[in-house]
């Protein structure tokens, strides 16, 4: 047996709040609409990863969700122009990343990143 897709599910009665964060913010594709379930996504290439820690590093919490982008300046513009308050960051860390933590409208604790 291989894996060939993990997906994130998050339960919500507002789907256009998705559409806002991760839509328009963060640029995704809308790649499936049901009307009742929306999945989005981009025609990327990305590998199948899944991650576990005691914490996130730098003694952050653990973050529910990472994205990593090609622009971290780019995507912290348009996170700070949508007004979405940034809760760690934008820093420099010692294993590689430039990042910062935000929370999407649902309450979970996104990592955006850059390698």
């Amino acid at each position: 047996m291989k894996v060939k897709r993990i997906m994130a599910n998050t339960a919500t009665s507002d789907l256009d709040k998705a559409e806002a964060f991760y839509g328009e913010i963060l640029g995704l594709d809308l790649l499936m609409d049901h009307g009742w379930f929306r999945t989005y996504g981009s025609n990327e290439k990305m590998m199948v990863q899944v991650s576990f820690g005691s914490e996130g590093g730098s003694g952050t919490p653990v973050p529910d969700l990472s994205i990593e982008v090609d622009d971290i300046e780019t995507a912290l513009a348009r996170f700070e122009q949508a007004s979405v308050s940034i809760e760690y960051g934008p820093v420099s860390e010692p294993w590689g990343v430039r990042r910062f933590f935000v929370r999407d409208p649902f309450g979970k604790l996104v990592n955006v990143l850059q390698h």
